[in-house]
């Protein structure tokens, strides 16, 4: 599979990966931003893809970030449908409490992971088939 892209600013990173057998290709800033203590930012990376057809791409945020400075992805994980040719933007989003965080152009602010999807045939029916867990809902097995 080939992941053609294209650089919409001159100072644009391509997307690559740290190490040959990591599934995510590093993302990086194109501009500065300041994301004050729960404040987001759109940040340009300067870059467009063309995901194959079958495919998604996800953006996903980098646990470095996460861990040393609360800095997720808000809509994590950002979908980049296969017919998007615009700018990978990441949204990203300060959690910590105090501490501002400043994003400077080349920083690795997310990381793109490509994945296989499929498109079902959807089907109405008047009800569902039944299950063992039924219609319990969000946290319903405990513990």
């Amino acid at each position: 599979m080939r992941l053609p892209f294209a650089r919409l600013h001159p100072a644009a990173s391509a997307p690559e990966r740290a190490h040959d057998d990591d599934a995510g290709y590093d993302l990086r800033a194109c501009e500065a931003a300041t994301l004050a203590p729960g404040e987001r930012a759109s940040v340009g990376t300067g870059l467009a893809v063309a995901i194959p057809d079958g495919h998604a791409g996800l953006v996903l945020p980098r646990s470095g970030l996460a861990a040393r400075h609360g800095i997720s992805v808000v809509n994590a994980p950002g979908l980049i449908d296969a017919g998007y040719r615009g700018e990978v933007r990441v949204l990203l989003l300060n959690t910590d409490r105090s501490e501002r965080f400043e994003v400077a152009p080349g920083d690795r602010i997310a990381q793109l992971v490509i994945v296989r999807h499929e498109a079902p045939e959807l089907v109405e029916l008047d009800s569902l088939d039944e299950t063992a867990r039924g219609a319990g809902g969000f946290g319903s097995t405990g513990r």
